[in-house]
């Protein structure tokens, strides 16, 4: 069923990009929503909701949320930016701050350095694996989690060598 619902919104192009992230079924069950996505993924905003699902002991956003939301959009971005190569994130790592209490605000913004250095690489070698800095805002504008994200992007078929 879940497959079925991944497909689906893979091939439903006559559905708003905002759409397809808001039915991604992970992000449907967290409650995600768009706040801002530009063409190709330059800037990416989503909103985490804190909810009786979401909240830990503590009263603050549980991790593992803010882990799932933060997974993936480097490596879609660079997907979007580099068509035709496989993408997936190599390493993710959470430092947090301060305490996630309110809703949270994923910022990912795609630096053209880091656009310009994959796309030097991928002339050169036929691979990158960049690093992504970005970060989940509270309510209030403080960052209170970092997001360090590197991205293996690799010609399609590409097997890691034994």
């Amino acid at each position: 069923m879940a497959l079925n619902a991944l497909r689906f919104l893979r091939r439903a192009r006559f559905l708003p990009a905002r759409k397809r992230i808001e039915w991604y079924p992970p992000f449907r069950m967290m409650g995600v929503k768009v706040i801002a996505l530009e063409e190709h993924w330059n800037q990416v905003r989503l909103r985490l909701p804190l909810t009786v699902f979401s909240r830990n002991l503590g009263d603050t956003m549980f991790g593992g949320y803010q882990a799932a939301i933060a997974d993936p959009i480097a490596a879609i971005a660079c997907a979007k930016q580099f068509p035709g190569y496989s993408v997936w994130t190599r390493s993710l790592s959470l430092e947090f701050e301060h305490p996630g209490d309110t809703d949270l605000e994923l910022r990912f913004v795609f630096d053209p350095r880091v656009k310009e250095r994959i796309r030097h690489d991928l002339q050169r070698r036929q691979r990158s694996t960049p690093e992504f800095e970005y970060g989940l805002y509270r309510r209030d504008g403080v960052r209170c989690t970092r997001v360090v994200c590197r991205v293996a992007i690799r010609p399609r078929g590409y097997r890691r060598p034994a």
